[in-house]
């Protein structure tokens, strides 16, 4: 690899902070280190100065769009626009412009800023490498030295990992080289930059289990650094995704029992680390459990890799102010959040029935066992996963928080929070009414900015946060003040790569008995076996089905749906080949299509739209000038007949109540108030035709961007892709060649 136009600019160290209750207390340093020299090695606070100037850059960020950092947090990326989860074409879908190196609309996860240090790939490689080697070459005692070198070589596997999901092989360096054109290193097979991947973790995990195995790192200013169990999870999540379909085109059993007792057996390694379930045997009502995890600070067993926040105000040294900007994001306008966050349709309509089984009208997941609930469109909230609650808001659910957005402009009258979403909508004429992309007007205040359906997952609900990690501040954008931690990996996760381990090494019944475990955890029982279908301890692809289904439903807006799918092969099942590409990329294991296999429909060809819920006649038309909500909502505005505030507010579901019965007043206001609308939601042409979902089947490899490729010019491009150094002939490096 050469590092040409990289500046080396210091090395900064994080600035002491003011910290909370919410906090990362274990990046609280006392000083500024630049332009280090290898005596700080020697020194105990020199040594633990560079390695958390490891962790401040590579920590996951859950804010900011650093794609060689952290391609996916849950919000409406490339990546996830790609998925169910979100409309709006991503570049991976876009029928219209499809991703050339030649053209130069290919995203960089190979190289990011080639002339700054901190914010390239090979950067932070070379800064880790410095510290592996000032750490080793130093005079501390070797206890202490272990101490730090573990969590240094975990997170060289991490670095490596983000780029082999999508490279396969890549440049290895594992050493400070200095930055001239000799110093070029080819990319390595995929083979070989997985085991150099899994030999980092086996390293970290080693060096780290002395310190981590007692229930974590004992002191609480550590909580949030990595332990043994985390060097596990990011090996076991390699593993499976070197036994998928992705890597795994022929179907090679051994990958999967590789996969399978390595996963299994760092269970004890995890429980001996802290990490478990979270809330296990105590589900709450309608999941409150469940949502609460995703705001807990402090010890939380689920949180196995894991980015700590602040709530500490702009401004000061690097890292003084560490906020998370979920909250702000996900609020809708008239809380004096961001804006809120719009959901597709698609998945709105594809979550599990109250009874656990895919809904009937769902056209995909067919090995699975349909619902015996009927679902209906009009009524979306009706008999659901108690998930559902918890990762949706629509209108007429309560959505409480902490503080009183009282200004003019966003206008609220819920004092303290006492929030209810109303996010119906009116028109201004019939014509608007009837369009998908008629301009709208929503209730309380929304107006312009009101969305038909909003993502609610990872908020920080009063109603079960008692104490939350946002300061409120009423000005600007209120929640922006957040501490709420960011996840990487659950341990959820884990139980779900050990069940996709177990069905793929034919043990089903591992597998059916985490799906169960994780299901009990809200508020499923034994009566019905969980929600689950029948048949998965003796139909392989039924099972693998059901678990892709959980992960989809457990893990939305968490931004895990992209890799799952790509693994999978999930946009064309893997039957289209790619031209120039040798005989071994063709899928020969699942009977050639992965999508026919599972019984999942291809994503490719489909389209999302978006929902609202719009008034019925005679309240669809209305006022569009902005005012106080009961002058300008035809439903409270004096039309015949009219409700008033309370009389409407008393519809409304809330979640600290019995959902059964909750729902059946919401519904009432819904079949006489409401009509379900479609929203546009993928792109349509110039004339008003729909544009569908294509992901091309050379983009399951990715090519490097020709930026990185003028960067570096002996670096060889993947097949499939023009490689723009050699006038663009074809790509000649082969991730699946050993």
């Amino acid at each position: 690899m050469k590092y040409r136009n990289i500046k080396f600019v210091g090395v900064a160290m994080l600035a002491a902070v003011a910290m909370t209750s919410c906090s990362d207390s274990f990046l609280e340093e006392k000083q500024n280190f630049e332009q280090v020299g290898s005596e700080v090695y020697n020194d105990i606070e020199g040594v633990a100065g560079r390695v958390n100037d490891v962790y401040q850059w590579c920590l996951p960020t859950p804010n900011s769009r650093q794609l060689w950092k952290q391609p996916q947090n849950g919000l409406s990326d490339d990546e996830s626009k790609s998925t169910e989860e979100f409309s709006g074409f991503g570049c991976f879908v876009n029928p219209q412009n499809p991703m050339q190196a030649e053209v130069g609309n290919v995203p960089d996860y190979f190289q990011g800023q080639a002339n700054n240090i901190v914010q390239s790939v090979w950067g932070r490689v070379r800064n880790i490498n410095d510290v592996i080697a000032g750490i080793s070459g130093g005079t501390l005692d070797q206890a202490t030295k272990d101490k730090y070198l573990g969590q240094v070589y975990f997170f060289r596997a991490w670095c490596y990992y983000l780029m082999f999901k999508w490279y396969g092989g890549v440049p290895v360096i594992d050493k400070v080289v200095p930055i001239e054109a000799s110093s070029f290193t080819p990319r390595s097979t995929s083979k070989a930059t997985y085991e150099f991947i899994c030999n980092d973790l086996d390293k970290a995990v080693e060096l780290l289990l002395p310190y981590t195995s007692d229930g974590g790192w004992t002191k609480a200013e550590d909580y949030g650094r990595v332990t043994a169990g985390t060097a596990m999870a990011v090996k076991g999540r390699m593993m499976l995704l070197w036994a998928s379909p992705l890597f795994n085109r022929a179907n090679d059993e051994q990958r999967w029992r590789d996969a399978y007792e390595y996963i299994n057996q760092s269970m004890t390694v995890m429980a001996q680390c802290g990490h478990g379930l979270y809330g296990e045997g105590n589900p709450g009502t309608n999941a409150s459990t469940w949502a609460n995890m995703f705001t807990t600070t402090e010890r939380n067993p689920e949180a196995v890799f894991i980015q700590i926040n602040n709530n500490v105000a702009d401004g000061g040294a690097p890292d003084y102010s560490r906020n998370n900007n979920w909250e702000n994001a996900v609020r809708p306008s008239n809380t004096m959040g961001g804006g809120g966050v719009i959901p597709s349709a698609m998945l709105v309509d594809l979550f599990p029935m109250s009874d656990g089984k895919v809904p009937e009208s769902a056209g995909t997941y067919t090995k699975l066992e349909k619902s015996g609930k009927i679902y209906d469109p009009e009524l979306p909230f009706m008999d659901r996963d108690p998930r559902f609650y918890r990762t949706f808001a629509f209108p007429g659910v309560r959505w409480a928080f902490q503080g009183d957005p009282t200004s003019d402009q966003n206008y609220n009258p819920y004092k303290g929070g006492d929030y209810i979403l109303w996010n119906y909508m009116w028109y201004e004429n019939a014509d608007d009414a009837g369009n998908v992309e008629g301009k709208s007007y929503g209730a309380d205040n929304l107006f312009t900015n009101g969305k038909g359906f909003y993502v609610r997952k990872r908020s920080d609900d009063a109603d079960v946060n008692k104490s939350p990690c946002y300061i409120f501040e009423n000005t600007g954008r209120s929640f922006k003040r957040n501490a709420a931690p960011y996840i990487e990996i659950r341990y959820t996760e884990v139980m779900l790569n050990l069940a996709e381990a177990a069905c793929g090494a034919g043990h089903l019944d591992v597998a059916v008995d985490m799906l169960q475990k994780i299901r009990a955890r809200v508020g499923y029982t034994a009566d019905n076996n969980y929600g689950l279908p029948a048949n998965l301890l003796t139909d392989q692809a039924a099972c693998m089905s059901a678990i892709l289904y959980e992960r989809q439903i457990e893990f939305a807006y968490e931004g895990k749906r992209f890799d799952d799918m790509r693994r999978w092969m999930l946009f064309d099942g893997g039957a289209v080949t790619v031209d120039g590409a040798p005989a071994s990329w063709t899928l020969t294991g699942w009977g050639g299509n992965t999508c026919t296999w599972l019984g999942v429909k291809p994503m490719n060809d489909q389209r999302r739209e978006n929902l609202e819920f719009r008034l019925k006649e005679p309240y669809a038309v209305g006022a569009t000038k902005q005012g106080p909500r009961t002058e300008v909502d035809p439903l409270l505005s004096g039309k015949t007949p009219a409700l008033t505030v309370a009389q409407r507010d008393a519809y409304a579901i809330d979640l600290r109540k019995d959902i059964t019965v909750e729902q059946e007043r919401l519904k009432e206001f819904y079949d006489t108030y409401l009509v379900r609308k479609l929203k546009k939601g993928d792109a349509r042409t110039s004339d008003k035709i729909d544009l569908f979902v294509k992901y091309q089947p050379y983009y399951y490899f990715m090519g490097i961007s020709s930026g990185a490729l003028g960067n570096n010019a002996g670096i060889e491009q993947t097949i499939g892709w023009a490689d723009t150094n050699r006038g663009n002939a074809a790509g000649t490096f082969d991730p699946l060649a050993e």
